[in-house]
């Protein structure tokens, strides 16, 4: 029944996520948290953070994490394969259709349509996961989390640096001066 659970749960989000993985996310968020109550809001928010600290698509990663510890190995073949099959066989169902129509106004207008949707989800899982992010710590330096964050925006966004050697870099200060609750 669990494992069922987890496929309509991802497979639902998935399919409604227009837009990829980061779309989905809030989706996810909704199902996981709101709806199932399999983890709390800290916990998505720590299982995204270590997720997009791991290298692969956001969604996949989120979905095989969520799965397993909600239903083992089972679980996590579950929501994987609801995060991948149904949107690989709608791409390939529709490959041919959205060739076709790209440059129909109406079809370009849903889209730019639903662009600022799509910005809204994620600036507010932003919103949401910035409780979590930005807790000022208890080490020696109070405010790290948001030096952290600033320098990582600056060196990757204006410096191009590889945001790679960020996260790499954030797990270290992270290691050495964050370490409790």
């Amino acid at each position: 029944m669990i494992i069922w659970q987890i496929f309509l749960s991802f497979c639902t989000a998935t399919l409604l996520g227009y837009g990829g993985g980061p779309s989905s996310i809030p989706l996810y968020q909704d199902q996981v948290v709101n709806k199932h109550g399999w983890m709390t809001s800290e916990e998505f928010g720590q299982a995204l953070a270590f997720g997009n600290a791991l290298p692969g698509p956001i969604a996949t990663k989120l979905a095989a994490y969520i799965g397993f510890k909600v239903g083992g190995w089972l679980g996590a073949a579950a929501a994987l394969t609801a995060v991948v099959l149904p949107t690989a066989l709608l791409m390939v169902a529709l490959a041919g259709v959205m060739v076709k129509l790209s440059n129909n106004p109406i079809i370009r207008g849903m889209i730019r349509g639903v662009q600022p949707v799509i910005f809204v989800m994620l600036a507010m899982l932003a919103y949401d996961f910035a409780k979590y992010a930005f807790k000022a710590s208890e080490g020696p330096i109070v405010f790290l989390p948001f030096f952290i964050a600033g320098a990582f925006f600056i060196l990757v966004h204006y410096l191009q640096l590889n945001a790679v050697w960020g996260i790499i870099g954030s797990m270290a200060l992270g290691a050495m001066f964050m370490r409790g609750g």
